[in-house]
């Protein structure tokens, strides 16, 4: 009796991904649903994610406020109105961090292995990962708000608004959480993964009109600060929000930081979507 091996060519092999967006989606929603139970097993990965967003609050309002000139004024309360969107913004981009060392961690324990084993899109790890850190830091953001209003942060515009400058603040989390996805899947080690968040984080944080306003820049600095997309955004929640800092510039992402900022959210997730599934595909062949 002859045995004979199952053909490569016949499709017995080894499983093929599902195609098709509406199996591509369900796939992704599988993977959230995952990556979201795996968070309520361990809370204080939830805990830790919400103590430093906290932390800026309480230590930028009462230290640095008073000593800002926020629209003609020096007064603690304006500086806190113009801090709050440059804080929701720094905390939707940290997640970056956590989700491309997580990401990094799937790798290292072999999850990831026994995902490309099943018949499922390929891109649906990453996006199904990117969505519950998605929610993870729609969770964050609430909290942070109850946060802000206890520390006398307000907005003077419509509801609607207000919820379409934090809208626009989780799109640039999203964004920038495919970034993270395609530094570990690039990296070895976790460690080296949150080390490699970060790093970029840093300046394109602080490179910006979240913390002080731009004009108070050396004139070189200004442009890099104004057509930064992190500055369009946290522009566009003020503007959303009604705080103050809403000064006009020349720089188009200032004087339409709505537009600028799903502009470059949008590109930076075509981009770094693109770039992060390539990587995949190649380290599942």
């Amino acid at each position: 009796m002859t045995i004979t091996s199952p053909n490569p060519d016949s499709g017995l092999a080894a499983p093929r991904p599902s195609g098709g967006i509406t199996q591509g989606a369900r796939d992704s929603l599988v993977i959230a649903r995952r990556n979201l139970i795996r968070l309520t097993r361990i809370p204080e990965m939830v805990v830790f994610g919400l103590v430093q967003p906290i932390m800026f609050v309480v230590l930028f309002s009462y230290v640095f406020g008073g000593s800002m000139m926020i629209g003609g004024s020096t007064s603690a309360a304006a500086y806190r109105e113009f801090l709050m969107a440059g804080i929701f913004a720094q905390t939707v981009t940290f997640a970056t961090a956590g989700a491309g060392a997580g990401i990094a961690d799937d790798m290292h324990k072999g999850l990831i292995d026994r995902f490309r084993s099943l018949p499922m899109a390929r891109g649906a790890v990453l996006t199904g990962r990117t969505l519950a850190d998605l929610v993870q830091t729609a969770l964050t953001m609430v909290v942070l708000a109850v946060v802000a209003l206890l520390v006398g942060w307000r907005t003077h515009t419509s509801p609607g608004e207000v919820l379409a400058g934090f809208a626009l603040l989780l799109l640039l989390g999203y964004a920038f959480s495919w970034i993270g996805a395609l530094i570990g899947l690039s990296v070895r080690t976790p460690e080296a993964a949150t080390s490699g968040g970060l790093i970029w984080l840093f300046p394109v944080t602080f490179i910006s009109n979240a913390f002080v306003p731009t004009e108070n820049m050396a004139s070189w600095l200004q442009p890099i600060a104004e057509w930064n997309p992190f500055s369009a955004t946290v522009q566009a929640a003020r503007e959303l929000f009604g705080n103050p800092g809403v000064s006009p510039s020349d720089a188009w992402p200032m004087a339409h930081p709505v537009w600028a900022s799903l502009l470059w959210s949008a590109l930076i997730i075509v981009v770094f979507r693109t770039l992060a599934v390539r990587k995949y595909r190649r380290a599942a062949s």
